[in-house]
Formats: C-alpha cells, sequence, structure tokens
C-alpha cells in the first residue's frame, strides 16, 4: 500500500440537486483515484445558513434575510492535477450547482491505494 497525493474535494448541495449535481461533476471527470472511479461520498442531513448582502440576489431568500436550508456534504478525491481540479471546478460544480456562489472546499491530502 502507499500514499497517492490528490485533492478532496467537498462540496455542499441541497438535496433536490444532489443527483444533477453528481451527473454533472461524471459528465466531466470519471473521478479515477486508486483503481476505481465514480468515487463519491453523501452526508446528511445538515443545515447551511447565510444572510445574502445587500449587492446579492439570492436564490433562496432575500437580500438581509437569514435563511437556514437544508444540505448534503458531497465529498470526492481526484488525483492532483491543477487543471482537472479547474474543469470540475468549473464545469463541474459550478455549472450545475443551483447557487450563485456554491459553498465548495479543496484540500491536498493523500489517499492509500494498492
Amino acid at each position: 500500500m502507499r500514499l497517492q497525493p490528490v485533492y478532496r474535494i467537498v462540496v455542499f448541495v441541497p438535496p433536490a440537486h444532489l443527483d444533477a449535481l453528481k451527473r454533472g461533476i461524471l459528465a466531466v471527470d470519471t473521478l479515477a483515484a486508486g483503481g476505481y472511479e465514480h468515487g463519491m461520498w453523501e452526508s446528511a442531513p445538515g443545515y447551511e445558513q447565510y444572510r445574502a448582502l445587500a449587492a446579492t440576489t439570492p436564490v433562496q431568500g432575500r437580500a438581509g434575510e437569514r435563511v437556514r436550508e437544508p444540505t448534503v456534504r458531497l465529498e470526492f478525491c481526484i488525483p492532483r492535477d491543477p487543471e482537472r481540479l479547474q474543469r470540475l471546478l468549473q464545469d463541474g460544480i459550478a455549472a450545475h450547482h443551483p447557487w450563485n456562489t456554491p459553498a465548495v472546499f479543496v484540500d491536498e491530502t493523500r489517499f492509500m491505494t494498492p
């Protein structure tokens, strides 16, 4: 066994949009890592809250109003390739996510492979 450097990408999405987001991500990348593909982890239920600032037009609620919405944490890994990461962020997540500014977190970690 060895550890392979990967990006771990975490995105929060409303439950009703989870399947569409997953399809959008997989249309851009098979998420091949460690001898598998289509590897994703989901954690639910959870809640996200925010208050949009005056210059923002939110998808849910109105500027100045506190919104609390159910959310799913979707997580996946890819080998560390900055171009691949950018394609996933832009064409896989941002293009298929219902929010103006999706909550996306990327960190560098290691994945155990045979």
